[in-house]
């Protein structure tokens, strides 16, 4: 099951920047591919720095 979900999310990013149709679309796929990770990093930052502050308190 594993195997056919990653073969159908499986992305060319070089193939879609050559079809892109401006040379726009290559940042698009920058921040796109940087923004989940980012998004990520931020959630984890909130929960560890709730965390810290529940343990000081108490």
């Amino acid at each position: 099951m594993n195997l056919l979900i990653t073969l159908l999310q499986e992305v060319n990013i070089d193939e879609k920047l050559k079809e892109a149709p401006d040379s726009s679309y290559g940042i698009g796929v920058f921040i796109g591919t940087l923004l989940p990770f980012i998004v990520l990093v931020a959630i984890a930052y909130a929960i560890y720095r709730y965390n810290k502050n529940r343990i000081k308190n108490e």
